[in-house]
């Protein structure tokens, strides 16, 4: 079994162009970057702000580094009950598929987002932008898979698998991420099943650890004022947190998982690449690369 590892660059952001993103990676013995939101490439919600010349210096980036870019971690609302907004994250879907297309990014690693208060109609209109976008996935080639983020529209494991199996697409499928695992179990530790329930459809993860915000009765993180429509969780390196990671590790050896784990530790940035450095080496030891 070998799956591919793929960084996230968040922590460099701020400081790296996206061809030194691609650099950098290689820096730390990577060959794979999935590119999460940021400013100048596909920011929260905003229209993707790439043109011919940025194409071409990331070109240039990868090609320089050995490193490919495997995946777009964008953020849209698809599934907003707002017609404008919907309107408007398709848009920035098409053209960020189209950029994906350019430089060969084979895959769309992307949330539901909706309105947690509003399922059902974030439903419907999650649906809705599915139609209207399968064409485009389909010209490109481009699989998809979607995770179940704190205050989207579905928030729990199971249902969010359901969904993706109402599209009924081979390639749109499901990603668990494990920071969140809290969350989509509703405080349940069982990694091992909340994975096994997506089966086939699991053909992504993300890797990074979280405390449990439900322990000592919700006591472990205080957030004001009480009863706030909130989520709060964290993207901490493996073993400073609580997700029994035997089980996850266990259960993609014991399925030959082969697809990508991305390593998405975030808000360390005084220890980045050290940080990087150890998460990948553990995720080789694991499974393979």
């Amino acid at each position: 079994m070998a799956v591919k590892i793929l960084l996230d660059p968040s922590m460099y952001h701020p400081h790296l162009s996206v061809a030194d993103e691609c650099r950098k990676a290689a820096d730390l013995g990577y060959s794979y970057l999935e590119l999460s939101p940021r400013a100048d490439f596909h920011e929260w919600h905003h229209y993707p702000k790439v043109d011919r010349a940025l194409l071409a210096e990331t070109k240039a980036g990868m090609s320089d580094s050995g490193v490919k870019i495997w995946s777009f971690n964008p953020v849209y609302n698809w599934s907003s009950p707002d017609p404008l907004m919907r309107e408007h994250a398709v848009r920035c879907l098409r053209r960020l598929l189209q950029i994906a297309n350019e430089l060969e990014v084979p895959l769309i690693a992307t949330e539901f987002s909706g309105d947690p208060n509003r399922p059902l109609e974030s439903e419907a209109a999650f649906y809705r932008s599915m139609e209207e976008l399968v064409p485009d996935f389909e010209r490109y080639g481009i699989e998809c898979t979607i995770e179940a983020h704190p205050y989207d529209f579905v928030e729990e494991n199971s249902r969010a698998v359901q969904i993706v199996r109402g599209v009924d697409k081979d390639w749109l499928n499901y990603e668990f991420c494990c920071p969140h695992a809290f969350h989509l179990g509703q405080g349940d530790r069982d990694v091992h099943a909340m994975m096994a329930y997506a089966g086939p459809r699991l053909r992504h993860v993300h890797i990074a650890d979280v405390f449990d915000h439900t322990a000592n009765v919700g006591n472990r993180y205080i957030v004001n004022p009480p009863g706030v429509d909130a989520r709060i969780h964290q993207h901490n390196e493996i073993g400073n947190g609580e997700i029994p990671w035997d089980d996850v590790f266990g259960y993609l050896r014991e399925t030959d998982y082969d697809g990508p784990v991305s390593v998405c530790v975030f808000g360390w940035e005084e220890d980045a690449d050290a940080i990087h450095v150890r998460m990948r080496e553990r995720i080789e030891a694991e499974l393979g690369a």
